[in-house]
């Protein structure tokens, strides 16, 4: 799929090109360098390519058995690796085209894009009172959902603007999780648009469950969790 074409299926709302500009595109910045990953750099987005409305940054996890990690927020940081940072639909395309499917992801991995400057943690500030919308999917169903699901937050289609944080594949076993994380588990408005959106992009029919998660019972369960290893 071109880059126009590929612009117009995903609804991308971005400029058109000038007069005279060619397609050579650069995507230095999603190479793994010797900057520190935790730094937000924001990537150069030449003239003649499509700037997204935020900016993001890929990140890749596999979670490890729980005895050979702890549960602190330094030890999930530490399963964490930066895949690469983008700013425009040509740098994204470059990206998502080198990606491992999920089908070709092994079980207890993850995949987090997330706007540029929060990271996929719960502790993040950006995350710490929100929540996310989790959907269970077969695994049959998974790529093309993943996709669509990325796309459709690279084009502000969740209408939510600064409110929504990132999106998360999740391969399991048996099956695979879908999550949308936003900002403000208190707003029953944003969460509740959030939640109508991904049914549409996703086309789920309405016997298909969506399960709401806020982060703060999940931090809370993850001390409790914590404590009782302390103690065992």
């Amino acid at each position: 799929m071109t880059e126009r074409k590929m612009c117009k299926f995903y609804n991308l709302n971005v400029p058109e090109r000038r007069s005279g500009e060619t397609g050579n595109q650069n995507h230095a910045n999603n190479d793994d360098d010797d900057r520190n990953a935790d730094d937000p750099l924001q990537p150069y987005v030449p003239p003649h390519e499509h700037k997204l409305e935020y900016s993001y940054w890929m990140w890749f996890s596999r979670r490890p058995p729980s005895r050979e990690i702890s549960s602190t927020t330094t030890g999930y940081g530490q399963a964490l690796r930066l895949v690469g940072r983008v700013a425009s639909v040509e740098q994204w395309w470059g990206l998502y085209t080198h990606l491992a499917r999920p089908a070709e992801l092994p079980p207890l991995s993850d995949l987090h894009l997330f706007k540029l400057g929060i990271k996929p943690m719960w502790e993040d500030p950006a995350n710490v009172n929100g929540g996310k919308w989790v959907v269970r999917l077969r695994k049959a169903q998974t790529g093309r959902a993943w996709e669509d699901l990325c796309m459709a937050m690279l084009g502000e289609q969740f209408m939510v603007g600064a409110e929504l944080c990132g999106v998360v594949l999740s391969v399991r076993f048996q099956e695979d999780h879908l999550a949308v994380w936003h900002r403000t588990a208190s707003d029953t408005a944003a969460a509740a648009r959030v939640r109508d959106t991904l049914r549409r992009i996703l086309q789920l029919p309405p016997s298909v469950p969506i399960e709401y998660k806020a982060h703060g019972d999940c931090l809370r369960a993850s001390a409790s969790r914590a404590h009782d290893d302390e103690r065992s």
